[in-house]
């Protein structure tokens, strides 16, 4: 089974990634005793996505995809954008994000949305990226305890609940990653 390294140290991205992703080992920073965080010092999901899956690549000469995701909220002109684990302060803290954002929407008739997210893949031939957007509103509140992050005020289209609230194989199908992490998939089907 080919491993891969997903550069990450957020465990729910690591779940999500493993259930979409059959057929190969997916490894995580932390099972590789890499625990330094990865300095995101460009101003778009791609740039962040490419800077971590070169790092990671460097490091250790093994296949590697990394993320940068984020919400984008279009009365806010696309924020939190990719300030979004950051939204409300350093220490990533969904709730303060979540209200800091129910906030900044208290008089806004505009709630549309989407999640975002970039996967950038890296291995000693290829360099290359793939999106996954999944549209939708910010609701009035928080709501339901599934997911992590906004989950639980971002209500995808065709849908009247919010992500927090949606089964996790509902939630896992729809999500933005899934999307992203499924062209992946498909690529390295297609090369192998």
């Amino acid at each position: 089974m080919k491993k891969l390294i997903f550069a990450t140290h957020n465990q729910n991205k690591i779940q999500e990634v493993k259930a979409v992703f059959k057929g190969f080992s997916v490894v995580s920073l932390a099972d590789l005793e890499y625990h330094q965080d990865i300095a995101e010092t460009e101003k778009t999901f791609v740039g962040n996505a490419l800077v971590k899956a070169r790092h990671v690549f460097e490091l250790f000469k093994l296949p590697v995809f990394a993320d940068d995701s984020g919400l984008e909220v279009f009365a806010l002109d696309g924020a939190p954008g990719i300030y979004s684990a950051r939204y409300a302060g350093e220490e990533k803290n969904h709730t303060k994000n979540n209200d800091k954002l129910l906030d900044a929407l208290a008089n806004e008739t505009n709630r549309v949305a989407q999640f975002k997210t970039v996967i950038a893949y890296k291995d000693a031939n290829t360099e290359i990226t793939f999106e996954g957007i999944v549209k939708g509103v910010i609701a009035k509140k928080t709501l339901g305890s599934g997911g992590f992050g906004y989950d639980p005020v971002f209500i995808p289209e065709g849908f009247d609940k919010t992500f927090g609230e949606l089964p996790k194989e509902i939630k896992l199908h729809l999500s933005h990653r899934s999307l992203a992490v499924g062209k992946l998939h498909h690529y390295l089907n297609s090369i192998t």
